[in-house]
């Protein structure tokens, strides 16, 4: 049982042979006779758990990860360690599928109205304080969505307000503006609805412009 924990271990480069032996106060004589002396009958069950392990691979759907494959090996009566069916799958080249978690954050209501480009798309600013643009975008926690609403000046590009809140109500675009509360400054512009359509840049990045501001 040792050796074979360790040869997995040892397969996996986890850690070293000669520290593993030491630890569990076995020979690495024996380890290594052991190792060359043919498979041993865990290896002969691994191959037979790799066989069933491709079957249920693919007959599942969405190519499935270990949660699954292993939940299927023991539907059929074998119950095996996560970390064993991790690296059976490994070894035999199966990698399952881990979708990103997606959330919903534009819903339109039931007359929509297109608010108009009036920057034509053009994000920059020959002075500070002259167009601020905010967005929104959602984290994933421990304890839920967290909602993340920045402002940014697009003259320096620095953030000057941000709010955070478990919602995407009205309050979270508004808390930012009350971060830069400068003497005589003037908001002339401001919009929540976006002001030009989704677009994907390379490597998959999704830009939403949804908020424009004018200040002076």
């Amino acid at each position: 049982m040792k050796f074979a924990a360790i040869a997995d271990w040892a397969d996996l480069g986890t850690y070293p042979v000669v520290f593993m032996c030491a630890e569990l106060e076995v020979s690495r004589s024996g380890y290594y006779a052991w190792r060359l002396g043919g498979p041993s009958a865990r290896a002969v069950a691994d191959q037979g758990f790799t066989v069933m392990i491709r079957a249920i691979y693919d007959q599942g759907r969405g190519n499935p990860g270990v949660r699954r494959v292993r939940a299927g090996l023991a539907a059929l009566g074998h119950l095996l360690s996560h970390k064993r069916v991790w690296r059976l799958m490994r070894a035999a080249g199966l990698q399952g599928r881990h979708p990103k978690a997606w959330k919903r954050t534009t819903v339109h209501g039931d007359h929509p109205v297109t608010a108009p480009d009036l920057i034509k798309r053009d994000f920059t600013a020959g002075s500070p304080n002259r167009r601020w643009c905010g967005d929104i975008t959602y984290i994933k926690t421990w304890e839920g969505w967290a909602y993340l609403a920045t402002v940014i000046d697009l003259y320096s590009r620095k953030v000057v307000g941000y709010a955070v809140a478990d919602h995407m109500r009205t309050d979270l675009i508004t808390e930012p503006w009350t971060w830069p509360s400068r003497p005589g400054t003037r908001v002339l512009g401001l919009s929540f609805t976006p002001i030009m359509p989704r677009f994907t840049l390379s490597r998959g990045v999704v830009v939403w412009p949804v908020l424009e501001v004018w200040v002076v």
